[in-house]
């Protein structure tokens, strides 16, 4: 039996997550779990896995969680330093799931030597992935991909080496947009962007989706991942989410990693392999889809995509300024601030500031945030000339 930790216990991956360790209580127990403010899921997940600790991220949470555990005797911690406890816990096994810049810094803090890393968290990628990787390779971490489309190139490759690769290729659904025209998709709400036709996701990576940042933020992970050069990574639509990653071969061959839109299938993976137990999961019928469509992405449509491949060509930091501009740029579309073409909009103005600060790649993580937090007070501070005019 193999002990596992779950970083974002109370989120969509960290849910699916939770569903495939209740399947398979014979083959792991749980060791901590962690969440950002949801005491009474935390505390819920922590007694139905049997963890042994629960960290709340938000600190005044703690009495809270005390309360909701008392009796249980699971250990409650909370703070940024009560998630970095909980992810250095020994397990053999960390779910890197915390969204967003904040599971960057825990999720470093769980590398070990022989650890598998689970890794569903884009930012330990985006934002340091020369030192995430390096950092890894130095304690003898394995990495293994939770995303789908990563998961299904890692199942593609199946260890092959990198000179035998012409491509490496990641699908995208193109999100609710993909038939909406350019003024359309710019003058979007929240309602449009978070209508996802495929995938049932957390907000802001739903919002990434349908303008397909989150498909450039995903070259860059893959870059990472894989140690693939950029100019082998390609993006192709595929609304039906069947087949969720592709690898060319140089001898002609091509493989496809094909599953059902169904996140607990690269979960149980990522946690199993090399093994292959049976798993509950949607099952994918392909006689059912009738067809298997492909398109080379719009990006005049589709700006955000472009502004990745920008920021990847342009190297240094920029990917890292990128991700916090995004973020800063998102969650003011949430609230209703910005129309989506406004996302693009600021993200580019961040990145062109960004530009003239030279930053080479960080060489560690605590650079990285610096950078973001820089990157992310420069993206509030153009921000009012991008808003929606109050009518």
């Amino acid at each position: 039996m193999r002990s596992v930790t779950l970083l974002g216990a109370t989120g969509s991956v960290g849910s699916s997550a939770v569903d495939i360790l209740l399947q398979q209580k014979d083959r792991f127990s749980v060791e901590a779990v962690a969440a950002a403010g949801d005491v009474a899921a935390l505390a819920d997940v922590a007694r139905r896995l049997g963890a042994k600790a629960a960290a709340i991220a938000d600190e005044a949470s703690l009495p809270a969680l005390r309360d909701a555990l008392s009796g249980s005797g699971v250990v409650a911690l909370a703070g940024d330093a009560g998630v970095i406890e909980a992810a250095r816990r020994p397990s053999d096994i960390v779910v890197g799931a915390i969204a967003g810049t904040a599971g960057l810094a825990p999720t470093h803090a769980a590398l070990a030597a022989g650890r598998r890393i689970a890794l569903a968290n884009k930012e330990c990628l985006v934002c340091a992935g020369a030192a995430f990787m390096r950092d890894a390779r130095a304690v003898g971490a394995e990495i293994m991909p939770v995303d789908s489309e990563h998961n299904a190139i890692f199942q593609a490759l199946a260890g092959a080496p990198g000179k035998e690769v012409d491509a490496i290729i990641l699908t995208a659904s193109g999100g609710p947009f993909r038939l909406w025209d350019k003024a359309r998709i710019e003058a979007a709400a929240p309602k449009d962007a978070l209508a996802h036709p495929t995938w049932s996701m957390g907000a802001k990576i739903t919002v990434d989706s349908a303008g397909l940042m989150n498909k450039g933020l995903e070259l860059v992970e893959a870059h990472h991942l894989f140690d693939a050069p950029i100019d082998k990574l390609k993006v192709l639509v595929h609304p039906q989410s069947a087949v969720h990653g592709l690898v060319q071969f140089r001898d002609g061959s091509l493989t496809a990693g094909m599953a059902a839109a169904d996140m607990r299938v690269p979960i149980g993976h990522a946690l199993n392999h090399p093994d292959r137990p049976p798993l509950a999961t949607r099952r994918l019928d392909l006689a059912a889809m009738r067809a298997l469509e492909f398109f080379d992405p719009d990006m005049e449509r589709f700006p955000a995509l472009k502004l990745v491949l920008d920021a990847i060509e342009a190297g240094g930091a920029m990917p890292t300024v990128l991700n916090a501009a995004n973020e800063i740029a998102v969650e003011a579309f949430l609230l209703g601030r910005l129309r989506f073409g406004g996302i693009a909009a600021l993200v580019g103005s961040t990145c062109a500031w960004g530009a003239g600060r030279n930053w080479r790649s960080p060489e560690t993580v605590s650079e990285a945030l610096a950078i973001d937090h820089e990157a992310r007070s420069q993206a509030r501070a153009l921000l009012p000339g991008y808003v929606i005019a109050a009518t």
